[in-house]
Parts: C-alpha cells; structure tokens; sequence
C-alpha cells in the first residue's frame, strides 16, 4: 500500500508542477486584457497573467500592478457605499493592494515602493475615499522645541519647590 501512496503523491506534485508552469509561461491566459490605468476591466489574480518574457522589468512590473490594480477594483465591487470609509470592511481589498505591489516589486527585484505602485495607491485614495473624513480630531505632536520646554520645565521646578517646603518647614519650627 504505501508504494502508491507515494507513486499518487509524485503524480500530484508532477501535476502542480505542470500547472505551475502554465501560470508561470502565460499559456494559461485569461484573455482579460488590461486596458489602461483607470478603467474597469474584467478581472482576474494577478499571477494567472504574470508572463515571463524578454521583456524589461519594468513593463513586466507595469502589467503585474495594473492586474493587481484590475483585482482590487474587483473586489471593491463588492463593496457598497456606505461601507467605503470603514476600515473593517475596506482593509482586507486594500491591503491585498499594497501586498501585491510589494511583493510583485520584491519578485522581480524592482524597488518598492517606486513610483508606480504609489499611483495605483494614490489612484486608491482618490477614486474610493476621497469622501472620508476623520470623525475625531486627529492629534499632532508639538514641535520640539515646545516638548523640549514642556518637558524640562517641571523637571527645573521640582529642585525649586523641594527646597521652599524645606525652607518653610524650617521657618515655621523656629518660630514655635
């Protein structure tokens, strides 16, 4: 029994190996074409269209990001509009984004983030939540030289008020 369990378990991996192959040369393509920066296309996972060819790096990262762009929208589509600026609902298509170009960049050694990955993040920004406000008022850090000051500040006056309550300690023992 166990010679064939190992002979299926070599045909199974002989079979993603093979399926692996056509996802990597291209010969199992979509058909979706990507058709510009901006507009809805029929989507599809980033990695079914990924063609390795004589092409440079960058065209190669440019058609890997608009996919991932194109899969993004997609799954935005399932998104309703009163749900847009709610971080619970958006975060997961979003950071499927931002993973996908960072680890599209990092697979073919292109930095990131570059400047195309930041418009696709931009593009993000601008087409599904350019109308979320921030409910509470976010806080800044003040400037250094004003933390500086309220930091040492007290620190100088503790010597100072130390030494009067001994001061007047002193004071009203002589007295009584």
């Amino acid at each position: 029994m166990a010679p064939w369990a190992q002979k299926g378990s070599g045909w199974l991996s002989r079979g993603l190996l093979l399926l692996w192959a056509f996802l990597a040369t291209g010969l199992c393509h979509t058909g979706a074409e990507a058709e510009g920066f901006g507009q809805e296309t029929r989507t599809s996972p980033p990695a079914a269209k990924f063609n390795r060819t004589d092409h440079s790096t960058e065209e190669m990262y440019r058609n890997i990001s608009q996919n991932c762009w194109e899969f993004f929208v997609d799954l935005m589509r399932n998104v309703s509009a009163s749900e847009l600026c709610e971080w619970k609902v958006i975060s997961r298509p979003y950071s499927i984004l931002q993973s996908c170009l960072e680890e599209s960049a990092d697979h073919l050694r292109y930095g990131y983030p570059n400047v195309l990955a930041e418009q696709y993040i931009f593009q993000s920004h601008h087409r599904y939540f350019h109308n979320c406000t921030v409910e509470h008022q976010v806080f800044f850090d003040p400037p250094e030289d004003v933390l500086l000051a309220m930091i040492i500040a007290p620190i100088c006056l503790i010597p100072f008020l130390v030494t009067l309550v001994i001061w007047r300690s002193k004071d009203s023992k002589a007295q009584a």
